[in-house]
C-alpha cells in the first residue's frame, strides 16, 4: 500500500490528487445516406405507395406525390439515414417487391 501512494504521490507531488484532462475533441456526425426508389414499367402504383406508407412511415399523400416524381422522374428520393439504416430500409424494400414478384428497386448512395 506504501509503494502505491509513493507512486501517486510522485505524480503529483505535494497534491495527492491527479487532474485528468480530456483532449479537445469534436464529435463528428455519422455520414448519411439517401434511399432512392427507382422507376419501372411493371410494379403498380399503388404498391410503390404502399412500400413508401410501410418502409419510410410517409402518409399517404406524401407516398403519392413521391410515387408520381418516381413515375415522371425516374427516381425519388424515400429519405436520408444513416449507413445501417439505409441500408436495412433498401434491404427491406428490395426483399418485399422480390416475394411481391415486383422489379421495384431500391438504391442507396452516400449524401
Amino acid at each position: 500500500m506504501a509503494d502505491k501512494d509513493k507512486n501517486h504521490e510522485s505524480l503529483t507531488p505535494g497534491t495527492g490528487t491527479q487532474t485528468l484532462v480530456r483532449p479537445d475533441s469534436e464529435t463528428k456526425q455519422p455520414t448519411l445516406y439517401k434511399v432512392i426508389i427507382l422507376n419501372d414499367d411493371f410494379t403498380p402504383r399503388d404498391f410503390v405507395v404502399h412500400v413508401l406508407v410501410r418502409f419510410f412511415s410517409k402518409d399517404e399523400s406524401d407516398a403519392n406525390r413521391l410515387m408520381l416524381e418516381v413515375h415522371h422522374q425516374g427516381a425519388g428520393l424515400a429519405g436520408t439515414f444513416t449507413y445501417e439504416v439505409a441500408e436495412t430500409k433498401t434491404y427491406q424494400v428490395n426483399n418485399y417487391a422480390r416475394q411481391h414478384q415486383f422489379p421495384l428497386k431500391c438504391v442507396m448512395e452516400a449524401e
